[in-house]
């Protein structure tokens, strides 16, 4: 499995960057992890939004899927241009009707439902989902291919929960919009520290830490979470790639 950066930033991005979407890939299976804004125009530097074969949301936040509909005209014309015809399944959860039923247009892309009560297989890929602690329905996801796990946090408060569904993966891709002194909760993010204990305790080989803060030295986030957790920490970054 492996597992490359293509925004990272929280609310919206920086410039010439992207806010949520982190590309997986597995047995020549392209998952694209949320949908954020800019996402589009930074995947193209690795790849053609063509070669996508899923997409998954978190939730309905605007810097996790803003870019749902450019990604979905940009494979409207890249089928007029001659392109395989594909049908890519978007899996988000349905209880905001409104923003799901814009994720299936024409024969492009289809709108594909998951609940924290289900288990999603998209090709070589098995996904669960948590309900975590944010002002807009959110999922945390643990993500299985092979023998490998990688579970991502998505927008979320800290929770003790969070431990347990992260247990043993081979790396968790933790929200960290607040510096270890602020108070995260209030606006449902998390701390540097408090991504820290849960890979810490969770027994997580490696974190990268993401959704990050549009103020404040963000080299520390690091140092702030390496106070808590002796595993291999990274800061997420434009183009980060990590084979897992």
């Amino acid at each position: 499995m492996k597992l490359k950066v293509i925004g990272f930033w929280g609310g919206y991005p920086a410039k010439n960057e992207a806010s949520s979407g982190y590309l997986i890939e597995h047995d020549g299976f392209s998952l694209l992890v949320d949908c954020g804004s800019g996402v589009v125009s930074q995947l193209q530097n690795y790849m053609n939004p063509n070669d996508i074969d899923a997409v998954i949301l978190s939730h309905y936040h605007p810097d996790h899927q803003a870019d749902v509909g450019i990604l979905q005209h940009a494979l409207l014309i890249q089928q007029i241009l001659g392109k395989e015809k594909k049908n890519v399944p978007i899996y988000a959860h349905n209880k905001n009707k409104y923003e799901f039923d814009k994720l299936t247009y024409r024969d492009i892309t289809k709108g594909m439902v998951y609940d924290e009560n289900q288990i999603v297989k998209t090709g070589p890929f098995t996904i669960s989902f948590m309900k975590t602690k944010h002002p807009e329905l959110c999922y945390a996801m643990r993500i299985e291919a092979g023998d490998k796990v990688l579970v991502y946090t998505a927008d979320t408060a800290y929770m003790d929960q969070l431990i347990e569904f992260a247990k043993d993966a081979d790396l968790l891709l933790a929200e960290s919009n607040f510096y270890s002194d602020m108070d995260a909760a209030k606006a449902g993010h998390m701390t540097s520290k408090e991504a820290a204990h849960i890979a810490a305790a969770a027994g997580v080989k490696t974190l990268i830490l993401t959704h990050l803060p549009h103020f404040g030295d963000i080299s520390k986030l690091k140092e702030e979470a390496s106070e808590v957790f002796a595993g291999d920490i990274y800061l997420a970054e434009s183009g980060l790639e990590i084979h897992l």
